[in-house]
């Protein structure tokens, strides 16, 4: 049976920062800019991908400094222990990603489909349990964040990812991590303070996808995009990459 390393992104704050990263994000060029992104360059589009790609808000030991994503289509089912009916907010919202972003294979899982990515719906009173046996097999460790996402890493690309959503705590919350929750999930999973304009931030407000979180994970699931990659190795196609991201994303 293969060895899975695990990463999970506790909703809170955490940057990661390294040299290396600044020096190959202030060498890419800067062509001209197109559509809703007209107000994002070419080097702050590279920044965020390069910030919330690469790293695990956890600070685990695994994969962090390489492309981490899924191979296969996404397959998604939905544990709703809430009795809250929000689960019909979470279909709706996986129904819109592939709309939203460009190269992702995503949908709800078919009756008797085996699926890969599930989003459990919980009151705050049922969080430890789901997720200290998803993050730490069950023991009683203290628990990270409000909500969190937790990503199984197979030899190559992310094996399943687990979302674990609290329902009863309002509505902001409960959009909030439902959105950013998914779409870390699928591979950026790393937070960082600088980017305003996303919600890869717990310090943001925002409360709807944003284009600029479309633009990061469109990248990533570009085919020029590979699992196992270094930063140097993204950095070297990010622009050919984000040209054609941008006459896709609107």
């Amino acid at each position: 049976m293969a060895q899975h390393d695990r990463a999970y992104s506790p909703r809170r704050p955490f940057r990661i920062v390294a040299a290396l990263f600044a020096a190959l994000v202030i060498a890419l060029p800067l062509p001209a800019l197109a559509g809703g992104l007209s107000r994002f360059s070419d080097q702050h589009l590279a920044d965020g991908f390069m910030r919330t790609v690469f790293g695990t808000e956890s600070g685990s030991r695994v994969r962090g400094m390489r492309v981490k994503k899924f191979e296969v289509p996404v397959r998604f089912a939905i544990d709703d222990r809430s009795g809250s009916g929000r689960a019909d907010r979470v279909a709706a919202f996986i129904r819109s990603l592939p709309k939203s972003i460009r190269g992702l294979d995503a949908r709800l899982a078919a009756p008797g489909e085996k699926a890969n990515f599930t989003v459990v719906i919980t009151d705050r009173s049922g969080y430890a349990a789901p997720s200290r046996a998803a993050i730490f097999g069950g023991h009683g460790r203290p628990l990270p964040g409000k909500c969190v996402t937790i990503m199984d890493l197979g030899r190559a690309s992310i094996a399943r990812s687990t979302s674990i959503i609290v329902a009863d705590e309002g509505e902001f919350l409960f959009q909030r991590c439902m959105i950013e929750e998914i779409l870390q999930g699928l591979g950026p999973i790393n937070d960082d303070v600088s980017l305003a304009a996303s919600m890869f931030n717990d310090t943001t407000r925002h409360r709807d996808m944003m284009v600029f979180d479309r633009a990061i994970v469109s990248m990533l699931y570009d085919p020029r995009i590979r699992n196992g990659m270094t930063m140097r190795e993204a950095a070297a196609v990010l622009p050919e990459v984000i040209r054609d991201m941008r006459r896709r994303v609107r």
